[in-house]
């Protein structure tokens, strides 16, 4: 590359989970002298996200945070832009002529109207499986808390009752080394949910269409089975597929009603992917043991929403996939994609 040629003109757009010094320090690490940086922070998580189809204008787009205007103004006459969250529309597309590439840190450019780039022949990649390992932790965090009673227990000393009877035969947790689990959905998240579960001695079940197991879990006795199948042999339930038209609602009544009785539900994917209506009925039925719900179908909850007010719940606030390692996951992989643009070679994962 000539010395001479111009840095490249890079907009760094981050929040208070990614933060832009880490996309910067990334980007100068691989880049050095090359590139010419300057960033903006959004408020996000300490405000929520909004989401295009509820905004005038920002239909192409499923969620994000930011003003357009703004954005645009920002994002000016750069050639890159870096972000977790910024909106893109195909109005804010027009007034960006001089876009080349987009690089969004997260697992799915969501905030990207991707036909509108594509039409004006934008790049969009993405940092897919950035926060897998966070979030397969997390799940063995959640069922944990499930089946050995630490949500029981928590809630009740805290409301100063000293539940002795949760030691009774009859009420106490059961071992994972004496359940079978069943994981819908195997990429990058689902495989390592697998892969930590070994190390307890359960029986691993999964379902996923699409996929075919590793040989190692395959020689480690793990099981591809149809979702009935799962549905119907499984004590624990943890999702972690995509969503999509296919799977959009696919968790509803029928296939609560195919879990067995006690089952305990864990969802740590997304929302929209579960029928709450369905499952609030199967939890107050008695019909489901407990659920573990990290993610909901709108975000945040409502504070009157009947699942918060259920003694058989444990809910988060979509932090599964938080952790500094993710951050540094997704600031290294953006980096090495702007260090690919400059250098004229392919990107690692187009979108």
């Amino acid at each position: 590359m000539s010395s001479d040629r111009p840095a490249c003109d890079i907009a760094i757009i981050g929040d208070n989970f990614m933060l832009p010094e880490k996309f910067a320090n990334a980007i100068s690490a691989l880049c050095g002298e090359r590139v010419s940086l300057r960033s903006m922070t959004l408020p996000w998580p300490d405000a929520p996200m909004e989401h295009g189809y509820a905004t005038p204008g920002m239909s192409g787009l499923k969620e994000y945070q930011g003003d357009p205007d703004e954005i645009c103004q920002f994002v000016g006459d750069a050639e890159v832009l870096v972000t977790q969250l910024a909106p893109l529309s195909a109005a804010m597309l027009e007034r960006l002529p001089n876009l080349k590439l987009v690089a969004v840190s997260r697992g799915g450019p969501v905030n990207i109207d991707m036909a509108a780039a594509r039409a004006r022949g934008v790049r969009v990649v993405n940092t897919p499986g950035r926060n897998a390992s966070a979030v397969a932790e997390f799940a063995i965090g959640a069922i944990l808390a499930e089946t050995r009673l630490i949500r029981v227990g928590h809630e009740a000393l805290r409301a100063g009752e000293w539940r002795g009877d949760l030691y009774r035969a009859d009420r106490t947790g059961r071992e994972l080394s004496e359940m079978t689990v069943g994981v819908i959905g195997y990429g990058q998240i689902g495989s390592r949910v697998v892969k930590l579960l070994k190390a307890f001695g359960c029986r691993i079940l999964v379902a996923d269409p699409y996929v075919q197991l590793s040989a190692t879990d395959r020689a480690d006795g793990v099981t591809h089975v149809q979702l009935d199948d799962l549905l119907a042999q499984a004590d624990v339930t943890t999702l972690h597929a995509r969503v999509t038209e296919e799977t959009t609602g696919f968790i509803g009544r029928a296939q609560f009603a195919a879990m067995q009785p006690g089952t305990i539900f864990v969802n740590t994917a997304r929302g929209p992917m579960v029928d709450y209506d369905a499952l609030y009925d199967a939890l107050v039925s008695g019909h489901l043991g407990g659920a573990m719900l990290e993610t909901f179908a709108i975000e945040p909850a409502p504070p009157d929403w009947k699942l918060l007010q259920l003694p058989n719940v444990t809910l988060t606030p979509h932090i599964a996939g938080a952790s500094v390692k993710t951050i540094t996951i997704a600031a290294e992989g953006a980096a090495e994609e702007v260090r690919r643009h400059i250098a004229g070679e392919p990107p690692l994962n187009p979108c």
